[in-house]
């Protein structure tokens, strides 16, 4: 009698930064595929909500830290496959970008390569040794080090993402609550490819799945190119809001970044994320010619319009009548 081949559930899968707003998709969307995931956090007790994307057994949180070594490395003990989503906005503390997304990304993958396992690393287009942001350029050499432990490894470069929780599209909806006007950094005029969260998820699971290449570099966007100011007014036509639009010199706005950084909520605003406004965010020609993309890799990718009225109708105007869009 011949065997039947190994299933998913014979394969563990790492994921640290697992709990996140991409981690959870991701969580859920391989919890379906029937994949064996292990989640490496640094507070595992905040993982607990993952527990029922998947089966009974199937999610097991453990603690891990990527500025220690050690800890990842028990962290990865047994796994086949290695997700590494771990990104910071702004630094705080020991959390700066240099420790989290270049050091820790290349300590995960040289603790991946001493086992055997595959490693899908999750970086942002806009990744770039050469950009004015700090953000940016830890990226790029985070992706750097990754390559030089594990050459194998795939790549991901996501867009600004979108869908329910994001620190997006909600972060400007709140905003639009309680402030008259929305400031369009740099004119508003900075190009961005939104990629919804969904999307971006399956991708992952696809490079687990084995479908995307190896050291290949992806970048993934959604199916439009949009100014700031058209994002800006699409947020504003779903939450039926009327706000002025202001244009914001990117020499003032560095400005009020350097007392924003400490505001709390939408109100945040860091002089990196203002650099980072500073380039656009869209997937390059050559990943389109090359197949490096989401629609390369046989997913049609959801628009901003047809995702966002669904988690966005809660921030309409009061008294108006509130609908979730299907």
């Amino acid at each position: 009698m011949t065997s039947n081949p190994a299933s998913n559930l014979d394969t563990l899968v790492t994921i640290f930064g697992g709990s996140g707003f991409l981690g959870r998709n991701v969580v859920r969307t391989l919890c379906k595929r029937d994949y064996r995931i292990r989640v490496a956090v640094r507070r595992p007790e905040l993982a607990v909500h993952l527990q029922p994307a998947g089966k009974v057994g199937q999610i097991h949180a453990v603690q891990a830290n990527v500025r220690h070594p050690a800890s990842v490395e028990a962290a990865m003990r047994g796994s086949h496959v290695v997700i590494n989503l771990v990104g910071i906005l702004a630094e705080g503390g020991a959390q700066t970008f240099d420790a989290v997304q270049t050091r820790g990304a290349e300590t995960i993958a040289k603790a991946a390569s001493a086992i055997g396992a595959r490693m899908v690393h999750v970086s942002a287009i806009g990744a770039d040794e050469n950009s004015p942001s700090h953000y940016s350029r830890a990226k790029a050499a985070g992706e750097q080090a990754v390559l030089a432990a594990a050459p194998s490894a795939t790549i991901l470069r996501p867009s600004l993402m979108f869908g329910p929780e994001d620190q997006f599209t909600n972060r400007f909806a709140a905003l639009a609550r309680i402030s008259p006007f929305l400031p369009l950094i740099g004119g508003g005029v900075t190009r961005v490819q939104p990629a919804y969260v969904g999307d971006v998820a399956t991708a992952v699971a696809d490079a687990v799945d084995g479908k995307t290449k190896p050291s290949a570099t992806y970048e993934l966007g959604g199916p439009e190119v949009l100014t700031m100011r058209e994002i800006m007014e699409t947020i504003l036509a779903i939450t039926e809001r009327k706000r002025m639009l202001i244009s914001l010199p990117f020499g003032l706005a560095r400005l009020q970044a350097l007392f924003l950084q400490f505001a709390p909520g939408p109100l945040k605003l860091t002089p990196d994320q203002v650099a980072m406004l500073q380039s656009d965010n869209v997937v390059s020609d050559a990943a389109k010619a090359a197949g490096l993309t989401l629609e390369g890799l046989g997913i049609t990718p959801e628009s901003m319009q047809t995702i966002a009225p669904q988690y966005l109708w809660r921030f309409r105007a009061a008294g108006q009548f509130q609908r979730m869009s299907v």
